[in-house]
């Protein structure tokens, strides 16, 4: 387990646009370190995304329609060939697999964490 970081301003976290999308679509990558490559449907509000995910813990169908927690507005970050726009939060557990965060029940997509 790691320490606890430093105090942060409340103003960091209102900065983060954390929003809730749907998995959509799910293809192998081409980056080197095997990973997938999500897109994402966050309504019509703000659209369509892609993110590179290493999560080999998850099969691909498993994530089709999913619910996932995201940041949206982190600059996109290349990859290797490929760009992400969107980071999908996860947490690591005892095994050091990256396990997703979801919803528990089913909410809009683009609905904002708050």
């Amino acid at each position: 387990m790691t320490l606890k970081k430093a105090t942060a301003d409340y103003s960091n976290f209102t900065a983060l646009d954390i929003r809730i999308g749907r998995i959509i679509e799910v293809t192998e990558s081409l980056t080197k370190k095997p990973t997938y490559r999500l897109r994402i449907d966050f309504g019509q509000e703000i659209g369509e995304k892609v993110s590179c995910g290493a999560y080999r813990n998850y099969q691909r169908d498993d994530l089709l329609g999913k619910q996932v927690v995201c940041v949206v507005n982190f600059p996109p970050l290349k990859m290797g060939p490929e760009v992400s726009e969107v980071l999908v939060l996860g947490v690591e557990n005892d095994k050091g697999e990256t396990i997703y965060l979801m919803p528990q029940t089913e909410v809009s997509s683009g609905g904002q964490v708050f």
